[in-house]
């Protein structure tokens, strides 16, 4: 099978899966059913689906009280759980939410997408000391999810990459499994440079709450391979943010953040990027985006739809490889990595005490590979082009005579990506940044001059654009505002 240009790394779990093709089956099938699973060629719609932390909890009771995690009825309690999930709770997603948001993506999204991140976690938390949860129920659960997802993306022929959990990075341990780990994507991340692919790492657990010797360690490779990767993608936190892995972060001269929420700490960080941003080192910086989760614990269940540059790439996924615009992209890009090779050295005078001597930081000496040109720096193939939030706002209302909706919440991009440019002749083929279908009525047809559904008006998501996004953040304090009330939904600050 051809290998596509465009691969996804599951931080872990070692596993690659090649654009619209579903090479990596979730669950453990035969070789027939893996062969009745292949399914006709899809068309390329540039959109991807991020979904994270599901958490189905068989034990979940509709009434009952919330301090028992939805588990048992308690007269005291005036917080009942309701039918499809208990907003802003402890509680974790009764079965008829996770059906109907599978259900509700199968009906409105497979034919729209090319391929799905999904970021765990499977199983409801240990959280009902009355109810522990074995390692058995843990298995039957992400069996039962993944079932469910093989059913309404992979038949369909819709790639899923799926993740699981690392840690450690001891620098003097080379078999400690996370340095093991992160030797496999450094190799990976060697290998598709090579071959002027591009990718996208993805993971349950965001590099923030790495230890710090893989935390270090992970920075520099996303700094070393710039040019090669178009970006992050974790859940865990269930909090909606974003935020940047830095150069200062692995130079041991660096100060750490101050205490604080994730709020004020993502705030805090962007107000030390440099200004004016025409000056800014952009080869310093890699981009972390945190989606929302599924479960109400502790916000609303929400997912995200990313959009992606597909710019003269033909609209069957299987003539990717031998398309001839990739071909001289990939030339292009060729030419350009032989000169786009920086030697960062590591800060001597610290590294050379014994505290430091032996750690990650004293270790990076190997070439950084930036460009200016490359997809995570300038809109050009397989650039993510923007998002759209979608979350459920009533949870609440909703039960057996009241259907759930999942609803807008916002966009990345600005109102004139919405709809084809007025000059344009022939709209025939237009690739809407997300279906018209889909969209609030009040975006569906063009003309709107402002919209509370596009506050960022981002034209891509390189990392030039995050960082201007950074900044205005600090300046702009009704911006700021409506960025802390899309990571919280409404909810408490925690």
């Amino acid at each position: 099978m051809r290998t596509r240009s465009l691969i996804f790394f599951t931080l872990g779990l070692c596993c690659i899966a090649s654009l619209a093709s579903p090479t990596q089956i979730v669950l453990s099938t035969s070789l027939i059913e893996q062969f009745e699973l292949q399914p006709l060629p899809r068309r390329l719609h540039g959109r991807f689906l991020h979904i994270t932390d599901i958490h189905p909890d068989p034990f979940y009771e509709p009434g009952a009280s919330q301090s028992s995690a939805c588990h048992r009825p308690n007269l005291e309690d005036n917080r009942p759980a309701g039918y499809y999930g208990a907003p802003y709770s402890s509680c974790d997603s009764p079965f008829s939410l996770t059906n109907f948001t599978l259900d509700f993506l199968d009906e409105h999204w497979t034919s729209e997408i090319d391929f799905v991140i999904w970021t765990g976690d499977n199983a409801r938390h240990d959280n009902d000391d009355d109810i522990p949860r074995p390692l058995d129920e843990i298995y039957d659960l992400n069996r039962a999810v993944a079932k469910k997802m093989e059913h309404v993306f992979l038949r369909k022929g819709i790639p899923v990459v799926p993740s699981l959990a690392v840690g450690g990075c001891d620098y003097a341990n080379p078999k400690d499994p996370g340095n093991i780990h992160l030797d496999w994507l450094e190799e990976q991340l060697e290998a598709f440079r090579a071959r002027q692919m591009q990718v996208w790492i993805t993971g349950h657990v965001p590099p923030s709450e790495y230890f710090p010797e893989c935390y270090y360690r992970f920075v520099e490779l996303n700094l070393r391979f710039q040019d090669t990767i178009l970006g992050n993608l974790y859940g865990h936190l269930n909090v909606d943010h974003f935020s940047f892995l830095e150069a200062d972060e692995i130079d041991l001269s660096s100060q750490t953040s101050s205490g604080g929420t994730l709020f004020e700490t993502l705030i805090a960080d962007f107000a030390e990027i440099p200004e004016p941003l025409e000056d800014t080192h952009y080869d310093n910086y890699a981009v972390v985006n945190v989606n929302a989760a599924i479960v109400p614990n502790p916000y609303i269940p929400s997912f995200r739809i990313f959009t992606y540059n597909t710019t003269g790439v033909s609209g069957l996924a299987k003539d990717v490889g031998s398309n001839p615009y990739l071909q001289t992209v990939k030339a292009t890009q060729r030419r350009r990595a032989l000169n786009h090779e920086q030697v960062r050295g590591f800060k001597k005078p610290k590294c050379e005490r014994k505290k430091y001597r032996n750690t990650w930081r004293c270790q990076f000496d190997k070439p950084r590979h930036s460009d200016s040109e490359s997809p995570s720096r300038r809109n050009s193939l397989w650039s993510p082009l923007g998002f759209a939030q979608f979350y459920m706002p009533r949870l609440a209302e909703f039960d057996q005579t009241h259907d759930p909706e999942f609803e807008l919440e916002y966009m990345t991009f600005p109102l004139s990506r919405l709809h084809p440019d007025e000059e344009a002749q022939d709209i025939t083929d237009h690739q809407y940044v997300i279906p018209l279908r889909l969209l609030p009525e009040e975006l569906r047809l063009p003309g709107a001059v402002e919209s509370e559904y596009t506050p960022y008006e981002l034209n891509d998501l390189t990392i030039p654009s995050w960082l201007d996004l950074a900044t205005r953040l600090t300046k702009n304090k009704k911006l700021r505002l409506r960025f802390k009330e899309f990571m919280y939904m409404g909810g408490v600050e925690e």
